[in-house]
């Protein structure tokens, strides 16, 4: 079935939304549109503990967690600062199905991959946060990760069918505090975070916040180090009872070591370095201003104006490793010089309200969105032999390759309007419904300075949409079944110099949410089938690529996220996920496993906290993660090899402001394989290690 055709599940979709049968004669008062108060938990904020009720990510509307007829995993910044990190891909992993994919050298968060789709789209609070080379994002202004399940193009525009990552950034708080914490590891690792709130008036119509982060970080494979400065200012300003104005910037300076990995299997150390010390940093800085008015006009309709802008530049050589010699123990490398700019401007404009037809209660969002990207990249490659290094016996220092030089050197502008709908629908107390659609276009011009100026240009409209019921068997218990469709354009000129077909990705989703222990445990339970086409694949008898690929992914997930106890709280996940091509070419032949997707995978975080005596307040935890076989590279018989990890974490709360924690990481030392892009580019996971902490309020 082609994903240009509108789900089956969505026409039954329409169908019970149309049935008189379904409603009963009960009204639902829905809640009035009304500035956050304390009252509940807001979309946007803190969570207490691990479990968050409630997510703007799914809808872009403040919405409960149980009543959104698909999967959202949320990760609270509480469960970074359990474990003593600050990487996201670290919080991922709680997520359910994410895989780590390519990194990039270790300088950005380049691509990951959500039930078994790669993409390398992310969203930071509603705005496409990855088209360039961004740095990774840092822990120090993140309140939380939530993670939407399967194909969301009807509300973010184009991506991939697996899901999509948003990242919820710290907003100023209406209470005056102040957070101070330093860090200290295995290798030299260093960092110190400040975060200070204040409000500016006694009314708390002005509030200011403001983030900072310093690293200078070591690693335990040779040479390898980054440094990292993070400045992250916000106010938010109540203008009047029904308008408020919220204005957020970062600014990050990152350089860091280029590091490709090491050539396995081949039994050398893990912290063998295969670049060039004398390479230098590859330096990445980003900067980033976001606006959001919002008015409500009444109680039920509310208008919301957004504006987003960054500009970020990537510069820096690299001496990369690539394949094996025939002698078994010689690499082959090349030398890279690296400059790449871009920036990034994205509007948004959206209505939403609330309003009855017959019995049904409606909440109706209503929403544009205009972007213009722009991007120039050079990246010159110089041959030269030899470059190659001893994988076991690494010198450095050899003289750069003087030879021929080629590389890419182009630049690119996108433009894309768009208009998307979105209705929630309560047909009744048990029964509600969700129907969204997204009309976009796209605008492509490329030009190519290494092929004589050539130049490209391409456009593309799509309609993405998704529906979806969810039915509350019981107060504790409700099943929910959605359809949606993906888009994405694909890049460059096939053999004929005609634009690629854009991919395009159905999936299909039913599941259970449950409620446990009296509210204080959250549980979902998916099962899923997703498909995606005209994939870019390589034409054997031209060598040139072509969009004719196909991939299927199927299979289930599980999250849980709460309070066992007072006392004991806890965040797990596991997937399954049987990821393939099902078609290929001579490359990647059909029946390939999906580069880096693990069959199985899993894992769990608890911690206790005492409640009573001269340890209140303290706690101590471990946390359980597996990762299953996985493929190493596309089309190949390499695979990486199944690990699991334990870490132990304890802290001392010695005053109500004075924290001290220790965390001790992959405790027995397991040798493990994070990622891999081939067998010459695999990524070694940490030896055991650990990091003390000191937390202070001031």
């Amino acid at each position: 079935m082609s994903p240009r055709t509108f789900p089956p599940l969505a026409g039954l979709a329409l169908g019970l939304l149309l049935d008189p049968a379904c409603a009963e004669d009960t009204r639902i008062e829905l809640d009035a549109i009304s500035v956050t108060t304390d009252a509940y938990e807001s979309a946007t904020g803190p969570v207490n503990g691990y479990r968050a009720t409630r997510s703007a990510s799914a809808t872009k509307t403040d919405t409960a967690l149980r009543d959104i007829p698909q999967s959202i995993s949320v990760i609270p910044a509480n469960v970074l600062k359990d474990l003593g990190s600050t990487d996201v891909e670290r919080a991922l992993e709680f997520a359910g199905g994410v895989s780590k994919q390519n990194n990039f050298g270790g300088l950005t968060l380049y691509e990951y991959s959500v039930r078994g789709f790669t993409t390398s789209e992310f969203y930071q609070d509603g705005f496409s946060a990855n088209r360039g080379y961004p740095s990774t994002p840092d822990a120090a202004n993140l309140e939380r990760i939530e993670v939407l399940k399967g194909p969301a193009a009807s509300l973010y525009g184009r991506g991939d069918p697996g899901g999509t990552v948003n990242i919820v950034t710290k907003k100023p708080q209406p209470d005056a505090f102040t957070t101070l914490q330093t860090s200290a590891g295995s290798w030299d690792r260093y960092r110190t975070a400040l975060d200070v709130n204040t409000p500016l008036d006694s009314e708390g119509q002005l509030l200011t916040r403001v983030n900072l982060a310093v690293e200078d970080n070591h690693s335990f494979r040779d040479h390898v180090d980054a440094k990292r400065v993070f400045v992250a200012p916000s106010f938010s300003w109540q203008l009047a009872p029904d308008t408020h104005l919220l204005v957020e910037s970062e600014f990050v300076r990152h350089r860091s070591t280029f590091d490709r990995g090491i050539v396995a299997p081949r039994g050398m150390s893990r912290s063998t370095f295969l670049g060039e010390p004398n390479d230098g940093d590859i330096n990445n800085h980003n900067n980033r201003l976001q606006a959001t008015l919002e008015r409500h006009l009444n109680d039920t309709w509310a208008l919301r104006l957004a504006s987003h802008y960054k500009q970020g530049s990537l510069w820096g050589d690299a001496s990369e490793n690539r394949a094996l010699n025939s002698d078994g123990h010689t690499v082959n490398r090349r030398y890279r010089e690296r400059s790449m700019g871009w920036h990034d401007s994205i509007t948004q404009l959206e209505l939403r309200g609330l309003f009855d037809i017959g019995r049904w209660q409606h909440e109706l969002l209503i929403g544009t969105e205009y972007e213009d990207y722009r991007k120039k990249e050079r990246v010159t490659a110089i041959a030269g032999s030899p470059y190659a290094i001893d994988i076991y016996n690494p010198v450095y220092g050899q003289p750069k390759p003087d030879g021929e030089r080629s590389g890419t050197d182009f630049s690119e502008q996108v433009k894309s309007q768009a208009l998307n709908l979105q209705d929630q629908i309560v047909f009744t107390e048990r029964l509600r419904g969700m129907l969204g659609a997204r009309f976009e276009h796209f605008e492509q011009h490329t030009d190519d300075f290494t092929r004589h100026h050539a130049k490209s240009r391409q456009t593309h409209d799509a309609l993405t949409q998704r529906a979806g019921l969810l039915y509350q068997l019981t107060p504790e218990v409700g099943v929910f079944a959605n359809a949606s469709t993906s888009f994405k354009p694909n890049n460059g000129l096939d053999a004929g110099g005609k634009s690629f077909k854009p991919e395009e990705g159905v999936g299909y989703e039913v599941g259970i949410k449950s409620e446990l222990f009296d509210e204080r445990l959250s549980a979902t339970l998916a099962a899923f089938h997703i498909e995606k086409e005209n994939v870019l694949t390589v034409d054997p008898a031209t060598d040139t690529q072509r969009a004719m690929g196909k991939a299927r992914s199927q299979g289930f997930d599980l999250q849980l996220s709460g309070q066992l106890s007072e006392a004991v709280r806890v965040i797990g996940a596991f997937a399954y996920i049987d990821a393939e091509v099902t078609k290929g070419d001579k490359a990647i032949p059909t029946g390939s496993r999906i580069l880096g997707v693990a069959k199985r995978s899993g894992s769990l975080l608890g911690v206790y906290e005492f409640q009573d005596g001269t340890l209140r307040g303290s706690d101590v935890g471990a946390a359980f993660t597996y990762v299953g076989d996985r493929s190493g590279e596309a089309g190949g018989s390499f695979e990486l090899p199944a690990y699991h990890t334990v870490d132990l974490l304890a802290h001392y709360k010695a005053t109500d402001n004075v924290t001290v924690g220790l965390n001790l990481n992959n405790l027995f030392d397991e040798k493990y394989y994070e990622r891999a892009y081939s067998n010459y580019w695999v990524s070694p996971g940490e030896p055991r290690n650990f990091t003390v902490s000191l937390t202070l309020n001031l």
